[in-house]
């Protein structure tokens, strides 16, 4: 995150922009919907930018919220992110001699479209339990018993109405009127749908299949569940029916199904993203800098991708990273150094219970981020490489062997010291190949940030 003077100051004035009215049902839409998702602080901020929307279009400083809600600037802030990230709100900014927003409110989604959103629904439900979700949802089910044994008889517009061919023309356009917008919210991650269909054939899959609203879903579910192509090639085969169609909510089936196979049978969790502040250097960054940066902000999937040069990692190898991650509470960029620090270091193989060992070890040591896990490595190399060594079929037969006669046990298996000891020129390719591995990796992150700006 950029240093909070760049982003928002108290003398920096702000409007409001409001559609139209908000009604108490949206009210009770934003307290039971959306604040366990974003906490009573950043719904109260929302709150007030609606009675002032409603009695004033003028401008005020920042000074004007904080005064109101009693708040520091940078929780000011932090809740206006907030809001923005889950729809409610859009902010447009005028830099100037005296900088200006200007901020939209969106009004809450209704009901149907709110549980019908795989984040917002999947979000509340990690946020509040099974039991409060089922009663909130309950609370706006529309009930129809009332209308069993009645059949509709309702008119149609053009029962009633028909056209007359006026001489004024066509009425005129209706950019400018108010409208009912959805509170939407976006996702940076980018789907390569063309990879999906490769996968899938037009005989068991039609193209005619994948709308809009199927497309979109796919884009969320695979943000949702970390999953790339592939993995979502197998949940749509999953959730097509015997008629060859989708429907939204037999493909939140299947991803739900299919997660609970491979991955975890409790259901994942959506985190807000902590970035870390950084104050604004003068002097350019190092490469490892640049290199923390990459780890601090990719998924494990990008990293193990990015290894792969761009290619699909293996199922198992994404599992064991979810795993990490969802199971055993570990940071993101932290699995991002475990598993480029493993790949590197055992010939781009990824041993699970080696995996699991240096991330007990890690977990232990409470890192927590890319740089703590990089100092740690460095640390505990040695001992690292031993745990490796000890763990191979070759270092538990001579375990095995050596325990039977009255000699020292060798606690190393005799290619660590080979490799490490014995033959420094071979240990100095080595260390060749990861700098070259570490140079890819930072070729990579410059090329994604370059897109980026």
């Amino acid at each position: 995150m950029t240093a909070l003077y760049n982003e928002l100051q108290p003398a920096d004035s702000f409007r409001i922009l409001m559609p139209y009215p908000f009604s108490n049902y949206d009210r009770q839409l934003l307290t039971l919907l959306y604040q366990p998702l974003v906490g009573a602080e950043a719904i109260a901020f929302y709150l007030t930018l609606w009675a002032e929307g409603e009695e004033s279009a003028q401008e005020a400083t920042h000074y004007v919220l904080m005064n109101t809600l009693g708040v520091s600037i940078s929780r000011i802030f932090e809740s206006r992110i907030q809001m923005e990230a889950i729809g409610l709100l859009k902010t447009y900014r005028k830099d100037q001699e005296n900088r200006s927003f200007v901020y939209e409110l969106c009004p809450p989604l209704d009901p149907k479209s709110f549980f019908a959103d795989p984040l917002l629904s999947m979000f509340l439900f990690s946020k509040v339990g099974e039991t409060t979700y089922r009663k909130v949802r309950d609370r706006f089910v529309v009930h129809r018993e009332v209308l069993e044994g009645y059949a509709e008889v309702s008119r149609t517009f053009t029962d009633i109405f028909q056209p007359v061919h006026a001489k004024a023309g066509y009425p005129s356009g209706t950019d400018d009127l108010q409208e009912r917008k959805k509170g939407s919210y976006e996702t940076e991650a980018e789907f390569d749908f063309s990879l999906l269909r490769q996968g899938l054939s037009e005989q068991l899959v039609p193209h005619k299949v994948l709308t809009a609203s199927i497309r979109e879903l796919i884009e969320k579910l695979a943000f949702l569940y970390s999953w790339g192509p592939l993995e979502m090639q197998k949940v749509i085969l999953l959730a097509i029916d015997e008629d060859y169609k989708l429907t939204l909510e037999g493909l939140k089936r299947a991803a739900a199904d299919y997660y609970k196979l491979t991955v975890a049978t409790t259901a994942p969790q959506l985190v807000q993203v902590k970035k870390k502040e950084t104050a604004k250097k003068e002097a350019p960054k190092t490469k490892e800098d640049e290199l923390i940066d990459y780890l601090e902000s990719a998924s494990p999937v990008e990293v193990l991708r990015d290894i792969a040069n761009g290619k699909e990692p293996l199922p198992a190898d994404v599992q064991l990273a979810n795993q990490l991650v969802i199971q055993h509470g570990m940071e993101p960029a932290v699995v991002n150094v475990l598993l480029q620090y493993v790949l590197l270091r055992t010939d781009m193989k990824l041993t699970k219970a080696y995996v699991e060992k240096l991330a007990s070890h890690w977990l232990r040591k409470n890192i927590k981020t890319a740089k703590e896990a990089m100092e740690l490595a460095r640390i505990e190399h040695e001992q690292y490489l031993k745990w490796k060594s000890e763990g191979s079929p070759a270092a538990k037969t001579r375990s095995s062997s050596s325990s039977r006669k009255p000699v020292r046990e060798e606690k190393l298996p005799e290619w660590f010291y080979k490799k490490d000891e014995v033959q420094p020129a071979k240990e100095a390719d080595n260390s060749e190949d990861l700098e070259a591995a570490k140079q890819k990796l930072l070729a990579k992150y410059a090329m994604k940030k370059g897109k980026g700006d």
